[in-house]
C-alpha cells in the first residue's frame, strides 16, 4: 500500500520526464530537416515548401512547446494528427506493416502524443506553473466578491 502511494506519487513527474524524452527524440527530426543536425543526405537541397519542410516546422514548433509543456494538451492533439498523416502519407504505400514500410516510430509517436492530449503535460510542465498561478488568483477574485 505504501508503494502504491509513492508510486502514485511520482506519476506526475515521471509522465514530465517521459514527455521531455519523447520531446527531446522528436526535435531530432526538424532539426535534421531545418538545420542539417544530425546531417541525413536525404534532406540535403530540399525546397522550403517540400512536405519534408513543412512537416519540419510542425514538428519544431510542436516539438518546443511539447518540450516545455506548453498547452499539451492541445499540441499532442496536433502531433498526433500530425504522425498518423506522416505513417498514411509516407509510409502506409509501402506496406502494411509498420516493421516492414519503416514507420514504426511514427505510429508509436502517434499514440504517444493521443496519450498527452488526454494525460496533460505533468506536474513540470508550463500547464502545470500556470494553473498553480491561476489558483491563487481565483481566490482573491473570490474573497474580493
Amino acid at each position: 500500500m505504501e508503494l502504491d502511494r509513492l508510486l502514485a506519487a511520482w506519476a506526475p513527474r515521471v509522465l514530465s520526464i517521459a514527455r521531455i524524452t519523447v520531446a527531446l527524440t522528436l526535435l531530432q527530426h526538424p532539426t535534421s530537416k531545418l538545420f542539417g543536425i544530425p546531417h541525413i543526405a536525404f534532406f540535403d537541397n530540399l525546397p522550403m515548401s517540400s512536405i519534408y519542410m513543412v512537416a519540419g516546422v510542425i514538428e519544431l514548433v510542436g516539438g518546443i512547446a511539447f518540450l516545455l509543456g506548453f498547452y499539451t494538451r492541445a499540441t499532442a492533439f496536433l502531433l498526433s494528427g500530425h504522425l498518423a498523416f506522416v505513417y498514411f502519407i509516407g509510409h502506409a504505400p509501402k506496406g502494411f506493416y509498420p516493421l516492414l514500410n519503416g514507420g514504426e516510430s511514427a505510429v508509436v509517436f502517434c499514440f504517444i502524443f493521443l496519450y498527452y492530449a488526454f494525460a496533460g503535460g505533468g506536474s513540470w510542465s508550463l500547464d502545470a506553473v500556470r494553473s498553480l498561478d491561476a489558483a491563487p488568483q481565483a481566490a482573491d477574485r473570490a474573497h474580493a466578491l
